[in-house]
């Protein structure tokens, strides 16, 4: 079962059913009145489609079976989903490219996916990388959709202090405090190990999902573009 994609920010209610409503405006408008909608999926190798490194299955990656799942349920619009991401890149240094290879494609919705490599750095730059990719966004009138990390063989997922665990708690209350969507992808690998679902069956190696998992993070982004 999906996280429900609703968060509470100080009595303001940022909500699937509301947020990408223009958007969604967009998607469902017919020639010749359409036009085409941009998204950008900013982050690290998983967006990017890294698999088994060096092996990167980019129409396997959660970008692309969005960009085919918003296809099916929006038939008559014209979708592009550009992804931005880098292997190995963390987001001080994504959010300091984030102008320039991000927001100069004019966008109407933006993907933040840097949890799995944030950890380890200072948690305050952290912080202010994320807030400032999110406010340069909202300044261009770019609807945000931030994204805790995927699951990681090396990490204790069950323990609250193990650091991926703390980076997933930091990301939901950056979505909170900037009443930006959230797709709480570790919530929903947690869920899927509760089911009884060994974490390798999700993993295409040690800290990047396979299909069925990033199967698991496009279920919840296509929440965010409701009917």
């Amino acid at each position: 079962m999906l996280l429900p994609a609703v968060l509470l920010v100080l009595g303001i209610q940022t909500s699937a059913d509301s947020y990408l409503s223009d958007v969604v405006a967009e998607m469902r408008k017919e020639w010749p009145h359409n036009r085409t909608v941009e998204i950008v999926c900013h982050g690290h190798s998983v967006p990017a489609g890294y698999a088994k490194t060096p092996e990167v299955r980019s129409l396997d990656a959660y970008p692309n079976l969005l960009r085919e799942s918003l296809a099916r349920r929006f038939p008559h619009a014209v979708i592009n989903i550009t992804v931005t991401a880098i292997g190995g890149e963390n987001s001080i240094q994504g959010g300091k490219r984030f102008a320039k290879d991000v927001l100069s494609r004019h966008p109407d919705v933006v993907t933040i996916d840097y949890g799995l490599n944030d950890r380890g750095l200072d948690p305050s730059a952290v912080r202010a990388a994320w807030q400032s990719m999110i406010r340069q966004a909202k300044l261009s009138n770019v609807k945000v959709i931030l994204l805790t990390p995927t699951g990681d063989l090396s990490a204790k997922m069950d323990d609250p202090n193990d650091p991926l665990t703390k980076q997933a708690a930091a990301i939901r209350l950056l979505a909170r405090e900037e009443a930006v969507g959230l797709v709480d992808s570790f919530d929903l690998f947690q869920k899927e190990l509760a089911k009884g679902t060994p974490l390798v069956s999700l993993m295409a190696q040690i800290n990047h999902p396979n299909r069925r998992g990033h199967e698991l993070v496009a279920a919840g982004l296509l929440e965010w573009f409701p009917r």
